[in-house]
């Protein structure tokens, strides 16, 4: 018989100096993943309970079917929700709707109120405590539900598997742009197909034999005293693999793991952008000065543009009003423009240092936050709390002019760019999510005349991506964007094997907020998440079972059948390791072959743990 994974375990407290005062502020346990309104009082932040330590339930005596939508994937903390907005939203459709949908709710109706079914267990791994040996990639895993569901889930899988089997597919051209996007997200284990060869549509290439190898890992940076230090941001170049230290940023030979290069910070990172441009340059926000027990945080006022393939920092500004700093929450970058966004307004650098905006103390209205990459886009906040009205406007990244507007309906206190081409936004609607995940509906609008497309609701309970909208405008995981679709992962479900648990990745289209029918699973023990796209095909990581390596899989955007890129060693060293990072709270990278993951908080080490690991680089021979 097949046993059960140890229950996680959790992190050291953490706490004191380290991340900002108006950064969202890491949990005191560190994920187990690894015009201005002057004066005003900064937004709430976010913070993390702790995960819980239930071991997985028993698995009925018959294997019971796959079920969509409930638990949350294990160790992945709940961040505590804002004051409560008035639900102004009223009743789903009567319709049954395409697995792992809900029943469509026309726009101007309210979202999904339901409470969220919360944490449920899943599996935990403990964190590594000896090096990573190097080994070659090995073959290789809940709860009774009511038998009714089981039969009505059954049907509406037929039926959309059906109506799935007439959608027209288009696929969208590969515009060959960086993507390198540090992000959340093989040969067992799922449906794959396609080894040996190149996936329509798409740049990465299947190799002969998927099984990876450890190439390196990077010890985690001594923090002194009990303090907490954030530690985000990841790139990937043609020659490097770029990381986050404590106050640096160090360049890796991306198969070796030596040091190519280290740029010294004056303080720790903020926040980091996860766009490219085309000649190697990344922005990023960062302290002035290390913190102290007497002052734990400097604020994040510098703005630095890097050089990632010279390994070097260009230039360092700060913006001003009324002759103090701007503390900024969120960085990008759009073609030449590198934009940030507060509390207190947003501003706009071009790559060669010139300031393009900033805020206006005659401003009633203030950019919270910029989405990059192919337009840059502005989320706009005017109103006071609980009654404010997000404006959605896509500008002119070299003047700031707002080309075109949508403005949400008022209440609305947080909203995230998920994609700014085709321009998708997440927002948690009247805080209906349930699970903290910052989303309860996807708005599709046209970037040309800022009319709503569509609008999709995804509850909590069904749907497993996040958005930190609060103050990281930018930051969403698990979820990705193309063919003018938008693809998400299901919640974790009972599998057919014992304690096993499992989800799938479904797309919904942009343009009829329906979804396609198409529906990648995960496969038993297995859990599935989008990382990026690559061209028209969705690249996705397979969070492993307890007895098996993660995998690396690419979907094809219009078949949906898998192709197997890279399958992590099956050791429990290796294992534990990579099951440390969660893809709710760490960064995944994966580019020609090579996987990286990386922890974004760094905390004093826990007794009893002899190794722990800011980031660890896997590839194929």
């Amino acid at each position: 018989m097949t046993q059960p994974p140890p229950p996680p375990q959790q992190p050291p407290q953490g706490g004191g100096f380290g991340p900002p005062q108006d950064q969202p502020q890491p949990p005191q346990t560190p994920p187990p993943a690894g015009g201005p309104n002057l004066g005003k009082a900064p937004e709430p932040g976010y913070g993390y309970p702790q995960a819980p330590q239930t071991p997985p339930p028993a698995a009925p005596a018959t294997p019971p079917q796959p079920q969509p939508g409930y638990g949350y994937p294990q160790g992945a903390p709940q961040p505590a929700q804002p004051p409560q907005v008035p639900p102004g939203y009223g009743h789903p459709g009567q319709q049954p709707a395409p697995y792992g949908q809900p029943p469509t709710v026309p726009y101007g109706q309210p979202g999904y109120g339901q409470p969220g079914y919360g944490q449920q267990p899943g599996y935990g791994y403990p964190q590594a405590t000896v090096p990573l040996q190097p080994q070659p990639g090995q073959p290789g895993g809940g709860g009774k539900f009511n038998a009714q569901v089981a039969i009505i889930v059954a049907a509406v899988v037929a039926i959309a598997l059906i109506i799935g089997g007439g959608v027209w597919y288009s696929s969208s051209k590969d515009d060959g742009k960086k993507d390198d996007t540090a992000s959340s997200g093989g040969a067992t284990g799922g449906t794959t197909e396609g080894k040996g060869g190149t996936a329509s549509g798409g740049k990465e290439k299947a190799p002969s034999d998927p099984a990876a190898k450890v190439l390196f890992q990077v010890p985690m940076p001594e923090v002194k005293n009990d303090s907490t230090v954030v530690v985000s941001g990841s790139w990937l170049t043609d020659k490097a693999y770029v990381k986050s230290g404590i106050a640096e940023l160090v360049g890796y030979d991306r198969t070796k793991g030596s040091k190519l290069w280290s740029i010294p910070l004056d303080g720790p990172v903020c926040q980091t952008s996860r766009h490219v441009t085309d000649d190697g340059l990344t922005a990023i926000l960062h302290q002035p000065a290390m913190p102290t027990k007497a002052e734990p945080s400097h604020g994040c006022s510098q703005i630095a543009l890097v050089d990632l393939d010279a390994g070097k920092t260009l230039w360092t500004k700060t913006v001003e009003v009324g002759g103090d700093p701007i503390n900024f929450d969120n960085v990008t970058i759009s073609g030449k423009t590198i934009a940030v966004g507060s509390t207190r307004g947003g501003a706009a650098y071009d790559v060669s240092g010139k300031l393009l905006w900033s805020p206006k103390p005659s401003d009633s209205c203030y950019d919270a936050g910029y989405g990059g990459g192919e337009k840059l886009v502005a989320v706009r906040k005017c109103g006071s709390y609980e009654q404010r009205q997000l404006h959605i406007q896509t500008i002119d990244p070299k003047s700031g002019k707002v080309i075109s507007e949508y403005k949400m309906a008022e209440g609305i206190e947080y909203a995230s760019v998920v994609s700014t081409n085709p321009l998708v936004v997440a927002a948690d609607v009247g805080d209906s999510a349930g699970d903290g995940s910052g989303i309860s509906d996807f708005f599709s609008i046209d970037n040309k005349t800022g009319k709503l497309r569509t609008r999709i609701s995804a509850p909590g309970e069904q749907f497993a991506a996040r958005c930190e909208g609060i103050t990281r405008i930018e930051y969403c995981n698990q979820l990705a964007v193309g063919n003018d679709r938008l693809y998400l992962p299901t919640e974790e479900h009972d599998g057919t094997g014992k304690y096993s648990q499992t989800n799938e990745i479904v797309a919904f289209d942009l343009t009829t907020g329906k979804q396609t029918g198409q529906r990648a699973d995960a496969g038993d023990g297995y859990t599935i998440s989008p990382l990026r796209m690559d061209g028209g095909n969705v690249i996705a990581y397979k969070r492993p079972p307890y007895d098996k390596g993660g995998q690396i899989v690419s979907i094809d955007g219009g078949s949906f059948k898998q192709t197997t890129l890279l399958e992590n060693p099956a050791t429990d060293q290796v294992r534990d390791v990579e099951t440390s990072m969660s893809p709710d709270y760490s960064e995944f990278l994966f580019g020609d072959g090579q996987l990286y993951m990386s922890k974004v908080y760094a905390s004093k080490r826990s007794a009893g743990r002899d190794k722990e690991y800011l980031a660890v680089g896997f590839g194929t021979s």
